[in-house]
């Protein structure tokens, strides 16, 4: 099983944010849009609970072994975060980096955060992959419910399923 340790998407991603996160923050303190910056910086938060968040939810929820990383999930977590996207913490970096692209407002700062992202779509094809291997029918219907990273389309999906059992169990009008 692939972990954060073992993960060269990820760990080349890191580096890649590293460099934005620098470049953004201590090299190219230009004037941008504050438009698009107060945009960034909503990002930015979002990044952050997206990113920060799996870490409790998967150790209250996903049964990791006692001493083990919370990525080391026993049960499949589809709650929380996880009933809107099946990968919140990729989704977290590639919104962080889109939120320094916005705050800073450079191609320099772009560049970085346009291959980070692609980085961690390709890491989020692998996890699939685990999932499938690890939990089996039950992450492929997971997979069907919850979109991998489109937070409307979670959220929509969610809603609506909610929804589903409660309208299954009005009963049908029929001529009687």
């Amino acid at each position: 099983m692939r972990n954060w340790k073992t993960s060269g998407w990820i760990v080349v991603s890191g580096i890649l944010i590293f460099i934005q996160y620098i470049l953004a923050f201590f090299v190219y303190k230009l004037p941008g849009w504050p438009v698009l910056q107060g945009i960034g910086w909503g990002i930015w938060v979002l990044a952050l609970i997206f990113g920060i968040a799996p870490i409790f939810i998967l150790r209250l929820k996903g049964g990791p072994p006692r001493g083990k990383s919370y990525v080391e999930t026993t049960r499949l977590v589809d709650t929380s975060l996880y009933a809107v996207v099946r990968h919140p913490q990729y989704l977290g970096i590639i919104l962080f980096a889109a939120s320094l692209a916005l705050i800073a407002q450079h191609w320099l700062i772009l560049l970085p955060g346009v291959v980070s992202a692609i980085l961690m779509y390709l890491e989020i094809q692998a996890a699939d992959r685990e999932g499938i291997e690890q939990f089996g029918d039950a992450y492929r219907e997971y997979m069907r419910r919850v979109p991998q990273i489109n937070i409307p389309l979670g959220l929509f999906r969610m809603i609506r399923n909610r929804r589903i059992p409660a309208d299954r169990e009005k009963p049908s009008r029929t001529g009687s």
